[in-house]
C-alpha cells in the first residue's frame, strides 16, 4: 500500500478522497491554483502545493507541475479524482513514465472509452447492444448530414471525446442539424480539445442506468449494482439513486453480465461506469463508459456499504478486489441531489458569489454530505459550480424519498443562487414519488416545476418584521446598558414614547414594490398589520441568522440573513428576498436598468453572429457566451436592427454587461 498520494483535483473530490485515505493512513498531498489558497481541499491534505493561476489550463490541467509536486513530496501515486485529468490518457502515460502509479485505469483502456466511436466499435465485439448511429472517422458536414437523413430524426449528436453532457445537441429536423452541429463542435473543442462527433438516434424516453464496475490487475471483474440517473438537465444529472426503481434480479443480472464484459473487453483496471439507456421494454443500449470514479458514487457505497476510493487504492497498489461477485450484497435505498449554485428559471445557469450564509442538514447514518466549500468562500467562475452532494439512504424507497425531502428542507444557503427550492419541488412531485423515470423527465413536468412563486406569504413577511424588531430590541437593549442612565425608558427597547402609542412602521421592498408595515408593541409580543390581518408574534435570535418565532401560537424556525439592506428569509425549503430602507433616504429612487441585450452570467464570448447595422428577427441567434465550460445562446428579443456590438470573440464579461443595442 502507498505512503503518500498526491491528489490531482479540487473541490468535493479532493475532499473525499483525502479521509479516505486518512483513514487508512495514507499520507495525502493537494495541490492548489491560486483562486484556491484557502480552499476545504487545502486544509485537509497534510501538505499542500500552489501550481498556478486560477484558470483550469494554467494550473489543475498542468500535469507537469503536478507531477513535479509529486516527486517533491514523495508521493508514490495520484488520484485523479474526476474532471479535469481523470480521463487523460497521455497522464496516465506521464504517471508511468515516472514512475509514479496512477490511481486509475491503463492508459490504452482510457483511449480505447475516450472515443465514443472506438468505444462503439469495442462494445459491439463484445456482444453488448448499441443505439444504432454514425461512428465514423469521416467528419465532414456532409457526410454527417447524409448519416442523418438515413437514420432519421430525432436524432443525438455528442462530442466523440466527451461527456457531462458538454457537446451533446438534440436535433429534431434537417433545418437544424447544421447550426447544432457547429455548436457541438465549438463546445467540445473548447470542453476536450477535440471537434468529433457521433450521431446516434434519440430514443424517446428512454431511462438512463449505469452500472458500477471494478477490476484488478489479477483478472478479477465484478459490479456493484445499478444507479439510475434519468433526472437530468441539459443533459447533466441531478438526481441519481440505487438500485434502479422498478429493476428486476433477472434484468441486473443482464445488465451487470453486459458491464463485467465490456471492462474485460478493454484489460481494464480500477472503478469503471458503463452507462446503458434503458427503454420501456426492458432493452437496453451501450451509451458510454467512464473510466474514473462518478460524481454520483456514493449512492453505491450507500446501499453496498463499500469504500470505493478504498477499493481503488487497494487495486492500484496491486492487491485483489475486496470482494468477490457472489459476495456483494445489496442494502436499502440511497438517492443523490446535486447542490449547485445556478438559476434554474433561467435554463440553469450558474452563479458565482460568495457563499455569505451556508447551513447544511445534521449528517447521520442516513444523511451524508459530500462538499469541498465552506460558509465564506467564493463560487468562481472557473470551476464547476457544484456546492455539495446530499446523499440520503434508508430500507427502502420511499423511507429514503422522505429523508431527502426534509434535509433539503434543512439545507440554507445565501450569496449565490441555487437549486435548493428546485429539488424540493421535484422530489415532491407525484410522478418522481412514482418513480415515472425518463431522461427528459424535467421538460415533461416544467409547468410543475417551474410555478409562479406569487406574493410574498403573510407568514414571511412576519418573520421579517420579528427578526427587525428583535434585533432592534437588541441594540437598543445593549446601549442601555453601556448608557450612563440604564433606567432611562428611552432605552427599554419596547418602543416606548413620550405621548404617543409604543408602535413602529417598518419600511421594505418586495419585488419592486414598497411595503410599509406597522407593529404594535404590547407585552412580550408584537401585534403586525399584515395584509392578510393582525397576527401577534414573538421569538428570539439563535444566533448566525437563525430564529425561532412564535405566529400566533405556531412554533417554527427560519433563517434571516442580512447582507446590507437586502434581506434573505429562508423558511420551509424556499428563499425569499426584501429589502429594508429608510424612507427619509429614499434610497431606491432614480434607480434603472442598463439598456442593451446584456450578459446573463460572467463568461467569455465565443461567437458572434451579427455586425452592425444588420438587421434580425425575433429569435435570431446573437452571440454565443461560454461560462464553466457550457454555452449560453443570445438571441433578438425582437425584429430590429444591431446598432452597436460592444464585445469581440474572446472577450471576457461580467453579468449585466450590456452585449448589443438592438434598435
Amino acid at each position: 500500500m502507498f505512503d503518500k498520494i498526491i491528489i490531482a483535483n479540487r473541490g468535493e473530490i479532493a475532499c473525499r478522497v483525502a479521509r479516505s485515505a486518512r483513514r487508512m493512513g495514507i499520507g495525502t498531498v493537494a495541490v492548489y491554483s491560486e483562486a484556491d489558497s484557502r480552499a476545504m481541499h487545502v486544509s485537509l491534505c497534510d501538505e499542500a502545493y500552489l501550481i498556478g493561476p486560477a484558470a483550469a489550463r494554467d494550473s489543475y490541467l498542468r500535469f507537469d507541475r503536478i507531477l513535479d509536486v509529486a516527486e517533491r513530496a514523495g508521493a508514490g501515486a495520484v488520484h485523479p479524482g474526476y474532471g479535469f485529468l481523470s480521463e487523460n490518457s497521455e497522464f496516465a502515460r506521464a504517471c508511468a513514465d515516472r514512475g509514479i502509479v496512477f490511481i486509475g485505469p491503463p492508459a490504452s483502456a482510457i483511449v480505447a472509452m475516450g472515443s465514443k466511436s472506438e468505444a462503439k466499435a469495442l462494445m459491439s465485439d463484445a456482444g453488448v447492444p448499441l443505439v444504432p448511429g454514425y461512428h465514423g472517422d469521416d467528419q465532414s458536414t456532409e457526410v454527417l448530414l447524409q448519416a442523418a437523413e438515413t437514420m432519421g430524426y430525432p436524432l443525438l449528436i455528442k462530442a466523440s471525446a466527451g461527456g457531462g453532457g458538454k457537446g451533446m445537441r438534440v436535433v429534431e429536423g434537417k433545418a437544424g442539424f447544421e447550426p447544432a452541429l457547429e455548436s457541438a463542435r465549438r463546445e467540445a473543442r473548447s470542453a476536450f480539445g477535440d471537434d468529433q462527433v457521433l450521431l446516434e438516434r434519440y430514443l424517446i424516453s428512454p431511462r438512463h442506468v449505469e452500472l458500477q464496475v471494478f477490476a484488478d490487475t489479477l483478472g478479477n471483474a465484478v459490479h456493484l449494482f445499478e444507479r439510475d440517473c434519468s433526472i437530468q438537465r441539459r443533459h447533466q444529472k441531478v438526481l441519481e439513486e440505487a438500485p434502479a426503481p422498478g429493476m428486476t434480479p433477472a434484468l441486473r443480472a443482464r445488465m451487470g453480465e453486459a458491464a463485467v464484459n465490456a471492462a474485460r473487453a478493454i484489460g481494464y483496471v480500477g472503478a469503471g461506469t458503463v452507462e446503458f439507456l434503458l427503454d420501456s421494454t426492458g432493452e437496453f443500449y451501450f451509451m458510454e463508459m467512464n473510466t474514473r470514479l462518478q460524481v454520483e458514487h456514493p449512492v453505491t457505497e450507500m446501499i453496498s456499504g463499500q469504500d470505493l476510493v478504498e477499493w481503488q487504492l487497494r487495486v492500484a497498489s496491486g492487491e485483489p478486489l475486496p470482494l468477490d461477485q457472489a459476495s456483494l450484497r445489496l442494502n436499502g435505498h440511497a438517492i443523490e441531489a446535486r447542490v449547485y449554485a445556478e438559476t434554474p428559471k433561467r435554463d440553469f445557469l450558474p452563479s458565482t458569489g460568495k457563499l455569505r450564509y451556508l447551513k447544511a442538514p445534521l449528517e447521520s447514518p442516513h444523511v451524508r454530505i459530500d462538499t469541498g466549500v465552506a460558509q465564506g468562500d467564493e463560487v468562481s467562475v472557473h470551476y464547476d459550480p457544484m456546492i455539495a452532494k446530499l446523499i440520503v439512504w434508508d430500507q427502502d424507497r420511499d423511507s429514503a424519498l422522505r429523508r431527502l425531502r426534509a434535509a433539503l428542507g434543512d439545507y440554507r444557503i445565501v450569496g449565490v443562487s441555487t437549486n435548493l427550492e428546485f429539488l424540493s419541488t421535484l422530489c415532491a412531485l407525484p410522478a418522481y414519488a412514482d418513480a415515472q423515470l425518463d431522461t427528459g423527465f424535467i421538460e415533461t413536468h416544467e409547468h410543475e416545476l417551474f410555478p409562479e412563486k406569487g406574493e410574498l406569504p403573510d407568514d414571511v413577511m412576519a418573520l421579517a418584521c420579528l427578526e427587525e424588531l428583535l434585533q432592534e430590541r437588541r441594540r437598543t437593549q445593549a446601549a442601555r446598558v453601556a448608557s450612563k442612565d440604564p433606567w432611562s425608558p428611552w432605552g427599554l427597547g419596547n418602543g416606548w414614547r413620550l405621548n404617543q402609542e409604543n408602535f413602529q412602521t417598518l419600511h421594505y421592498i418586495v419585488g419592486g414594490n414598497k411595503r410599509v408595515v406597522t407593529a404594535h408593541y404590547q407585552k412580550d409580543v408584537f401585534l403586525i398589520e399584515l395584509p392578510g390581518g393582525e397576527c401577534r408574534v414573538s421569538g428570539e435570535l439563535l444566533g448566525n441568522g437563525e430564529l425561532l418565532a412564535d405566529i400566533e401560537g405556531r412554533r417554527l424556525k427560519a433563517a434571516v440573513v442580512r447582507h446590507g439592506h437586502e434581506l434573505t428569509i429562508l423558511y420551509q425549503g424556499k428563499s425569499w428576498q426584501l429589502t429594508s430602507y429608510d424612507p427619509r433616504l429614499d434610497a431606491m429612487e432614480g434607480e434603472s436598468d442598463a439598456g442593451g441585450l446584456v450578459a446573463p452570467m460572467p463568461g467569455s464570448v465565443v461567437a458572434i453572429n451579427v455586425v452592425q447595422g444588420d438587421e434580425v428577427q425575433k429569435g435570431e441567434l446573437l452571440m454565443v457566451l461560454e461560462a464553466m465550460k457550457m454555452e449560453h445562446s443570445i438571441t433578438a428579443p425582437n425584429d430590429g436592427v444591431i446598432t452597436e456590438i460592444r464585445f469581440g470573440v474572446g472577450d471576457q464579461v461580467e453579468e449585466g454587461d450590456a452585449l448589443l443595442d438592438l434598435e
